[in-house]
């Protein structure tokens, strides 16, 4: 069901079994999977692509040009894949020609309520961002890994698989797979052992994870001591 007060540009693609709620702009060059909810007062602006079985929240900006002073109006591009939650007040943007000239957004992640994913990002499948978490432009976030409520993430900052950044923690740095990180700072207290074990990891995978942690950061080692 389309809402009648729907707004769709002529150019945009929409699948089957499709609903869109009331006062929805779909802009050029949108493409909208089929069996995706998108809810009302929902601005996807152009050049973006979303797949199947995503939901979208009321007042959501999706596709939105890139906040980056050397765009100049390139068609460039937003990609979702499937199964995505975005919550109310999310903004997702597109990527910039000298980028990744497209922002990437995986499978079945969730962007709770005033998430911010800036242009050129890459997001990968499963991933959770907590209400008002922000990333930068050009931040790489790996499968499973947690944003906390608050916490910002820097330009160029690779998020690692399975990591846990706390709530209100500002990022400047890659962070390690497997990891728990928080404060101002961004410091590493460990692994994230609670996600592990809900994720299904053996008891003896986690131990040799601890091991491997304990000589990167608990020995006093360079990165090319604790590799060799």
């Amino acid at each position: 069901m389309i809402h009648p007060t729907t707004v769709i540009h002529p150019d945009a693609k929409i699948e089957k079994n499709v609903e869109i709620g009331p006062w929805t702009i779909i802009g050029p060059h949108v493409e909208i999977g089929e069996n995706t909810w998108i809810g009302p007062h929902v601005v996807i602006r152009s050049h973006t692509k979303i797949g199947p079985n995503n939901k979208i929240y009321q007042f959501s900006s999706i596709g939105e040009d890139p906040q980056d002073l050397t765009y100049k109006g390139e068609p460039t591009w937003l990609i979702m894949g499937e199964g995505n939650t975005v919550r109310e007040f999310c903004t997702l943007h597109r990527g910039t020609p000298s980028g990744r000239q497209a922002t990437h957004i995986g499978n079945h992640n969730l962007f709770m309520a005033y998430t911010h994913i800036a242009h050129d990002c890459k997001i990968a499948n499963n991933t959770i961002f907590i209400n008002n978490a922000a990333l930068a432009g050009h931040v790489s976030v790996e499968d499973f890994a947690i944003v906390g409520s608050f916490s910002a993430v820097h330009q160029l900052c690779r998020i690692g698989a399975h990591s846990f950044i706390a709530r209100a923690t500002m990022v400047s740095k890659d962070v390690l797979p497997f990891t728990l990180i928080s404060g101002y700072d961004a410091t590493t207290y460990g692994l994230n052992t609670r996600g592990l074990k809900r994720r299904g990891f053996s008891d003896a995978t986690i131990s040799t994870l601890k091991k491997a942690y304990n000589i990167i950061f608990r020995q006093g080692n360079t990165v090319d001591q604790a590799i060799d």
